[in-house]
């Protein structure tokens, strides 16, 4: 497992080094802003192709009626209602940074989204989880470590409170490997994301934000390297849209 005494915090935005407060208070206010337009956002700018990446996570996730589900990064909530509907698990703890995102998710636990699973709710930076060791079969996660300043603690932090065999699930945004579909994504995260975030939330550096944290990120191999080094092994992943996502699978 990785030493998270000797890692180095980065600017989520660039991949350089940088204190962890200069990613954290950014996002927090980013993701605060545009709370209520997420969702609508989401599928407009993936022209509705995250519904087919959640659906391939679904598909990966081993999550039996018997588990208790960790929903990192929950956001809106949106993760963990495909939990409910696919898998129904024991019970789901959904948590997330930014209070604003998860009053979102209580929004559509009221409106019955979540059917008969039960959900709880909770404010969590994924770099300190509050919960005990081995609590967890399975965690999920959603466009979430892209947007932490210290990765290797977050992972080390998730790999404490999973179960021996529990798997961590990881839904994110990647680097497609053809190179002309790489320039076009490219061409797209910096010009279009932008515009349409700007257009649905009012909020357009918050997007820009947004599209230079996705190019910075590590690419499918060197996520799985992360995993590997936080204490994590049989790391798979499938990628969606040309590897414009990817789901990576890590076992404890």
């Amino acid at each position: 497992m990785s030493d998270t005494n000797t890692t180095h915090t980065i600017d989520t935005a660039t991949g350089l080094e940088a204190p962890a407060e200069l990613s954290t208070e950014r996002v927090k206010a980013v993701f605060s802003q545009i709370a209520r337009k997420y969702e609508l956002f989401n599928a407009v700018s993936s022209f509705g192709a995250y519904r087919r990446w959640l659906n391939g996570m679904m598909r990966q996730a081993p999550i039996t009626s018997n588990h208790d589900v960790l929903d990192i990064a929950g956001g809106t909530g949106d993760v963990s209602r495909w939990v409910a509907r696919f898998h129904h698990p024991r019970h789901i703890q959904c948590t997330d940074l930014v209070p604003e995102m998860l009053e979102v998710a209580r929004l559509h636990q009221a409106n019955g989204d979540f059917g008969d699973v039960p959900i709880d709710f909770d404010v969590v930076d994924a770099q300190n989880i509050p919960y005990e060791d081995a609590s967890y079969d399975v965690i999920t996660m959603a466009y979430g470590i892209r947007n932490m300043p210290d990765r290797p603690r977050a992972l080390s932090e998730m790999h404490r409170v999973l179960k021996p065999g529990g798997a961590l699930v990881c839904l994110e945004f990647s680097t497609p490997p053809n190179p002309i579909w790489r320039t076009l994504y490219r061409f797209y995260l910096k010009h279009l994301i932008p515009f349409w975030g700007g257009l649905i939330t009012g909020d357009k550096s918050g997007f820009v934000y947004l599209a230079k944290s996705i190019q910075a990120f590590p690419d499918q191999r060197g996520l799985a390297q992360l995993m590997e080094e936080a204490g994590f092994h049989d790391i798979t992943w499938e990628n969606y849209t040309g590897g414009i996502a990817a789901v990576h699978v890590a076992r404890k």
